[in-house]
């Protein structure tokens, strides 16, 4: 039997401090707000000040912010610490020519490459290219006459180069020269490729393309909660603080960039999160906050007892999604850390102002959060207690019957979400390239030129580089060697110079990156030499990117799992449900990863979605889709889980606790995962694929979590376990009874109306039950 000290939701604590009506902002409200802890009284005595500090401190955040896309990468898939990497450096700076990052595909029409007057022009180009500050080892099949620059039906060659420093000012080099070689010269027509050109092109799409995805979220976003509120002022809190969670975070990754690389794509997820974590909390907070005016409590201790429910639960949420999120610091790529940087500034600033702005803004408004209320026409009882009292009722039926046939239930949906996963077993991994851009993008259309008309991808292939002292006949012989290897097209070189330096250039069989090409980097690293050799190119780079994923995925998950098991101990005391947490979350998540692998990978719904299918899945972005994915399962979790621990505490009843807590808070948490769908889904809409695939799996992954795990298999098995589901050691209950985190742990009501609070509820279970 459980404690009756603990209080109930509903408003038994606007009760019991015996504060007037909704509103009312009198004597008790003063008193009430004096007796709470300095935080809450901060926010709710000084609301006007709280408001004022955040709109400067915006201000300033808009002000830093700003162009902080313009210092970001689009790279970072890489592992700065590996072979491939160590070698690349090494040829960068001794032989710039044999790593060009920038490709001018010389169009000679029907006269060919080799006409004079083309050769003429081409000369010319590469010249005046050459003499261009920032551009070092210029090449061109005018000037070494190699096959692998010309085109097979002679039409077309290349002029290749290389721009060094680092990406950011590599790119402004390539903004200032662009112009003056794209297009008409004489007899040619240039077009600008290469792995620097595409990354430049990718990374001015994804700003577009982020407006484009803000637009259409924001005013869909602002419909969506007028229709959960019914407010329109109630509508507009959650956005305002979404908004405030954005700009914060792009000031936060500002100066980050100043100590090092943020990859672009990061701000992806800052609008994202910004967006649906600050409207969960928000959504949470408001909804409590009304509750507690609807059963009679006054502004100030309406807001008081939601800062200590809610506004604990808000915290408590944030501290799980930004561990998730964290977890991806554990890997050297900087593409993954950069999601690690944006998504922990934007889930703390989120928290931070649904726990300061929004408090405030209620003291504020007071019962005008309820002012222009769209559905009153709707509503057969516009009163607040008639409205409550029906609210929820067929999340709570529901909940009745998934639990009357649990067994049934619990299989089922766990064998569905197992079967949509099936296709990730056949998951190929592989690395972005310039078929992430639409096929309309210039530097696409380069590479795609070069990629089916040339004999060698003239950017491309595998480059040996060789350290050390050599004969020229033991380089012949190394040569012989490696080019008699299996996936070994052909091997060229060596090009040496001074200090013992040379290298070799491998054109693999197949793809680029394809199996054939990451077989042959496993044979070059494997085959002896006279020297000491480093591989590096592509397919190298894919190799280590995937090794250092294995290396460090186990610490990652285990960072998530351990830190998600503690967190959810100190919520709920209990040693079965963390372990259920954990098992459920990774369920959700199933059928995103199959999709991923099904339509992304093997190409289905390729035309609808627009993208062009590879055949594989970049390495890094499962990693990243979990993460986040993960995160925003367990965001939802402690929502139902902390309003059935609330109510378990107060009667002790556990299968009407679940009813309960689905009661109040399926609801919200569907709105709150369709409104996260919705911005998840615009930023899908993104032209490059990896946004896209990131965008609409993570908004698969959040409505089957909603919609299917919270409100078919939490319940269900729930009911499984019973009242074993509270269960815990006797050490491990004194621990959480000193140390863990409850929603109605710091208000004590008065006996006799705790014992009323308990009968009620319990009378309202036995009714549900009949």
């Amino acid at each position: 039997m459980a404690e009756v000290k603990k209080s109930a939701p509903g408003g038994g604590a606007a009760r019991a401090a015996g504060a007037g009506g909704p509103g009312t902002a009198g004597a008790a409200g003063a008193s009430g707000a004096s007796g709470a802890g300095g935080w809450t009284r901060f926010v709710t005595v000084r609301p006007r000040l709280t408001l004022f500090v955040a709109l400067v401190l915006t201000a300033l955040a808009v002000l830093a912010g700003g162009g902080v896309a313009d210092r970001m990468g689009s790279g970072g898939w890489e592992d700065p610490t590996a072979e491939s990497t160590y070698a690349l450096e090494a040829l960068e700076q001794r032989f710039p020519g044999s790593q060009p990052n920038l490709l001018l595909l010389v169009d000679a029409g029907p006269a060919g490459a080799d006409d004079p007057a083309v050769a003429a022009e081409a000369r010319r180009l590469a010249e005046r290219l050459d003499a261009e500050p920032g551009v070092e080892g210029v090449g061109s099949y005018w000037s070494t006459g190699s096959p692998a620059l010309r085109s097979e039906d002679g039409r077309q060659a290349v002029i290749a180069a290389r721009i060094a420093g680092e990406e950011k000012d590599a790119a402004a080099v390539l903004d200032r020269i662009a112009p003056a070689y794209r297009g008409t010269h004489g007899p040619v027509e240039v077009s600008l490729g290469g792995g620097l050109a595409v990354r430049h092109e990718m990374q001015t799409i994804i700003q577009e393309d982020l407006l484009r995805a803000e637009l259409i979220a924001l005013p869909l976003t602002l419909v969506l909660l007028v229709m959960v509120f019914g407010s329109a002022v109630a509508a507009l809190l959650p956005l305002g603080v979404g908004i405030v969670a954005i700009l914060g975070t792009n000031a936060v990754l500002r100066g980050i960039t100043e100590f090092t690389d943020v990859s672009v794509f990061a701000q992806n997820l800052t609008t994202a999160l910004g967006l649906g974590l600050a409207i969960d909390y928000a959504l949470f907070v408001v909804r409590r906050y009304r509750e507690e005016l609807a059963a009679g409590a006054d502004t100030y201790t309406a807001v008081r007892t939601t800062l200590r429910t809610a506004g604990r639960t808000v915290l408590f949420s944030a501290l799980t999604v930004a561990v998730s999120l964290a977890a991806m610091l554990v890997f050297p790529q900087y593409f993954l850390r950069s999601f690690a940087y944006a998504g922990i500034a934007v889930v703390l600033l989120a928290a931070t102002a649904a726990l300061t702005l929004l408090p405030a803004a209620l003291v504020l408004l007071g019962d005008r959060v309820n002012a222009l209320d769209l559905r009153r026409l709707l509503r057969r009882d516009a009163s607040g207690g008639g409205r409550d009292r029906g609210e929820g009722a067929g999340w709570a039926r529901a909940a009745a019957l998934v639990m009357r046939r649990a067994p049934v239930f619990a299989v089922l949906t766990t064998a569905g979400l197992v079967l949509l996963g099936l296709p990730f077993l056949g998951v190929r991994f592989g690395t972005a390239d310039d078929r992430q851009l639409p096929v309309t993008a210039s530097s696409r259309v380069v590479q795609d030129e070069l990629r089916e008309g040339f004999p060698g991808d003239p950017g491309g292939g595998i480059t040996v580089l060789a350290e050390g002292t050599a004969t020229p006949a033991q380089y012949a012989a190394y040569r012989e060697r490696i080019a008699a290897l299996d996936g070994v097209a052909r091997a060229d070189g060596p090009v040496t110079a001074g200090g013992g330096h040379a290298y070799f250039t491998v054109v693999p069989e197949g793809e680029t990156v394809g199996a054939e090409a990451q077989r042959a980097v496993a044979e070059l690293r494997a085959a002896p030499a006279p020297f000491e050799t480093s591989v590096t190119g592509q397919a190298a780079v894919l190799v280590d990117s995937k090794a250092a994923l294995a290396e460090r995925l186990p610490w990652a998950a285990g960072i998530i799992v351990l830190v998600t098991l503690l967190l959810v101990f100190l919520l709920t005391g209990s040693v079965l449900i963390p372990v259920q947490a954990v098992v459920l979350n990774a369920l959700s998540l199933t059928a995103m990863f199959g999709a991923v692998v099904w339509v992304f990978q093997d190409g289905h719904l390729a035309g609808l979605l627009g993208f062009t299918p590879t055949g594989d899945i970049e390495t890094t972005l499962p990693v990243l889709m979990f993460c986040v994915a993960f995160g925003l399962s367990m965001d939802y979790g402690v929502f139902l889980l902390s309003r059935i621990k609330e109510e378990y505490d107060a009667t002790g009843d556990h299968e009407h606790s679940v009813r309960f807590g689905l009661r109040h808070t399926g609801g919200l948490i569907t709105a709150a995962a369709v409104i996260l769908a919705v911005v998840m889904v615009a930023i899908g809409t993104s032209r490059v694929t990896n946004t896209k695939m990131l965008g609409l799996g993570v908004a698969l992954a959040v409505l089957m979590d909603a919609m299917v795990v919270r409100s078919l298999l939490v319940p269900s098995v729930m009911r499984l376990t019973g009242r074993l589901t509270w269960w815990a050691p006797g050490p491990l209950r004194r621990f959480h009874d000193r140390f863990g985190i409850s929603e109605s742990d710091t208000y004590n009501p008065e006996p006799t109306q705790g014992v009323e609070e308990v009968s009620e509820k319990r009378r309202e279970a036995t009714s549900l039950r009949t």
